[in-house]
This record gives C-alpha cells, structure tokens and sequence, in this order.
C-alpha cells in the first residue's frame, strides 16, 4: 500500500492555540485527585466551550501515572476565558489551596508565534528540562504575559491574583 501523505491547512486558523496539559502525582492521594479531576474535565469538553476546536486525552507514562490532554483553541483569548469561568475557575480554586500530591504543568504554543508553561510540583517536564526556571512571578504570571500578548481586550479576572497566592 503506497503511503497518503496529507498536511494540514490551516489558513482558516489564525489564532490557533495548542496547548498540552499533564498531571502525575507523588502519592496516593495524589492519584486520587487526578481519577477525581479526569471526569469533571470530560463533562466540560462535552459542554463545547466556546472556542475549543478539539480535546484529546494523552498518556505520558505510567510509573508514576502521568495523563494529559493536548487542546486546540480557536484564538487565545477564547482560551483565556473558559480558564477564568466556571467549571475551570472552580476547579483551580480547589486544586491551588490543596494539590493533594498532584502535579500539574501545562504549555502553550501560538500560531502567530510564542510559546509559554508554567509547572506546579513539578520541574522535570518541558521547557524546564532545558530552559531556565524561574518563579511565576511578575511578568511571568499570567500566560499572557507570558506569551507577551497585546490585547485592546481586557484581561479577564484572573482565578487568583499573585498577591492571592502568597496568601494560600
């Protein structure tokens, strides 16, 4: 059989955003939380958030488990907004005040150019195993900034504030 080489053309698609999202933990109730998450995630994409083009569930590993799911979005901002609304915003709420043994990274790659991740518990995934790591502080906060986006659209209320985190 003679191979179908195909490419995709994505013209249609200016403001693509791809981003993988993992998880793997460090005890048993880490792997709990990430058993507990796992369907509350597909109830959202079930719900067709505004701007999610695609979902696919991922498998990085088994020992420790590590699941994700890599996201194509129609434009960052359609992204950053089902980030700072319900169920999400919920759901990060809960998570920062309590990992439980989770570990969660997630990195971001932009059609019109720029690339992003942040890490929580963990520092051997990504960029980070080649980049420099520095705190999620100040310019590094948001993705956003990250990305170094400029938007005449306001920033959504974020879930937490840096000021909010320091607190936790």
């Amino acid at each position: 059989m003679k191979p179908v080489q195909l490419a995709a053309d994505l013209d249609s698609y200016p403001n693509l955003v791809v981003i993988y999202l993992g998880m793997t933990h460090d005890s048993f109730k880490g792997l709990r939380t990430m058993f507990k998450i796992g369907p509350q995630i597909q109830k959202a994409v079930d719900a067709k958030p505004e701007g999610l083009l695609r979902h696919e569930q991922l498998f990085f590993g088994f020992a420790p488990l590590h699941l994700g799911m890599r996201q194509y979005w129609r434009d960052f901002e359609s992204m950053e907004n089902w980030t700072r609304a319900l169920p999400h915003q919920g759901w990060w709420k809960d998570f920062m005040k309590d990992p439980q043994g989770t570990r969660f990274w997630h990195e971001a790659y932009c059609m019109k150019g720029g690339m992003e991740g942040v890490y929580l518990n963990i520092d051997n995934v990504g960029f980070l195993q080649f980049a420099p790591k520095v705190e999620k502080a100040g310019r590094m906060f948001s993705s956003r900034d990250r990305l170094n986006l400029k938007s005449d659209t306001p920033m959504p209320t974020p879930v937490y504030t840096e000021a909010d985190l320091k607190k936790l």
